[in-house]
């Protein structure tokens, strides 16, 4: 009965393990070295590269190195070893800042074998001058048409308008598949990773319906997603986070809007003005 007992719960083990591992689509695996001591650092190390559904690391503290699965079509293995070198742990391809590993614990403080790195060291003030201003053209480039196309699908969701809020949000997908997450800053980068899944998930589900009922509970989310992106990013113009208290089934929900005049996505014509600014984003 115990033999039996153990091989059940190793069968329940490869189970999860490959539920888990089933949840990243479009998997490529890579072999990195990443360098640190002992438990703690693989704790944080992993807690820095993983993102659900989209990237999992696992680290070997007597080899140092990882294995590092992540979806092609979403991420890159920079971004994943960008991430963890923010956390202060150095790779053959990524220099930790220096601050960040000087606050490591001491047990965690591993003898740096690079001075510098085969691509850059990852620093928190990014580029000065010229360089600056082309990186936040860049990013700026990239995110504005995610902002335009939920701008969008907000106007369709005003005019209760479930087949071109369907059409404007295949936009919006188009526009979140092609960001490049690595040419993001910092900031942008750590909040893209945070609400990307449920970005595009919202995105899709507005996409596969020309209900605007069913359309208007995946916006917001989709609301909340783009708010977070909207304060760690820039827009060519104010942006401004608005709240119904009916929305939501009483619950209340946001969105933004380029307009300070409030028209309401949730009702539409029912109640076009229920509502009122409650930030604006610079």
């Amino acid at each position: 009965m115990e033999s039996l007992s153990k091989i059940m719960a190793t069968f329940a083990m490869v189970f999860v393990f490959t539920a888990c591992e089933a949840q990243i689509k479009n998997e490529k695996k890579e072999n990195v070295k990443i360098y640190g001591n002992c438990n703690m650092c693989k704790s944080t190390i992993e807690k820095a590269g993983n993102v659900n559904k989209i990237a999992k690391v696992e680290w070997n503290k007597d080899t140092k190195m990882a294995v590092i699965a992540y979806d092609q079509k979403a991420t890159n293995l920079d971004a994943v070893l960008k991430r963890i070198a923010l956390a202060g742990y150095d790779s053959d391809s990524f220099r930790a800042p220096d601050d960040v590993y000087a606050k490591l614990p001491e047990c965690c403080q591993y003898e740096r074998a690079i001075k510098t790195s085969a691509k850059t060291e990852i620093a928190h003030t990014g580029h000065s001058g010229h360089d600056m201003k082309a990186t936040e053209q860049k990013n700026q480039s990239q995110l504005k048409a995610v902002f335009d196309n939920y701008f969008d699908v907000k106007d369709a969701l005003v005019k209760t308008d479930g087949k071109l809020a369907s059409e404007k949000a295949k936009g919006l997908v188009k526009a979140v598949t092609a960001v490049k997450m690595n040419e993001l800053n910092t900031e942008e980068h750590n909040v893209w990773m945070k609400v990307l899944n449920n970005l595009k998930e919202d995105a899709e589900h507005i996409v596969e319906t020309t209900d605007a009922k069913h359309q208007r509970d995946h916006f917001i989310t989709l609301s909340k997603s783009v708010y977070e992106l909207l304060k760690v990013s820039k827009y060519e113009v104010p942006v401004y986070y608005q709240f119904c208290p009916m929305a939501n089934d009483g619950k209340g929900a946001n969105w933004l809007s380029k307009e300070n005049a409030v028209k309401n996505p949730y009702y539409g014509s029912q109640m076009l003005t229920c509502g009122k600014t409650v930030e604006t984003i610079k």
